[in-house]
Parts: C-alpha cells; structure tokens; sequence
C-alpha cells in the first residue's frame, strides 16, 4: 500500500472523530482587577463546535484521495 493511501486512510479516521465528537470545551481565564496583594479573574467556557457537513465533506474527499492512491498503484 502507498503512503498516500495510508494517510488517506488515518485521515478518514480522524475526521470520523471528529466527526462523532462534534467539538471542543476550552475555558479561559481573564485578569479582571490586579491592585497590589488582590487578584480577581474571570473564567468563561466555551465551546468550539464543528459544523456537521464539514466532516462529511472532508471523509468524502478523504476516500478520493484513497481511491486515487489506490488507482495510482497500478
């Protein structure tokens, strides 16, 4: 099997993840107020999602990129 087509093929299962798991958590803290000895910040959580037909999209081109790696064999 070719590089191309095992990179295709960890391609296709890591879209599949991402795919499944449709975002990432992050929290970030912010300095609010730092005056001498006190310290106040302020934490926000978000969520960075991954819109649903862009991970079709990528394994649909992901399996042309196989199919050609494959193809390319012969």
């Amino acid at each position: 099997m070719r590089p191309i087509s095992w990179l295709a093929i960890v391609l296709i299962v890591l879209g599949a993840l991402a795919l499944g798991y449709q975002g990432i958590d992050c929290t970030r803290q912010k300095d609010v107020l730092n005056v001498g000895l006190v310290h106040l910040t302020a934490e926000s959580h978000e969520r960075n999602s991954t819109p649903y037909h862009t991970g079709r999209v990528g394994i649909a081109w992901r399996v042309v990129l196989l199919v050609v790696g494959a193809r390319g064999k012969s």
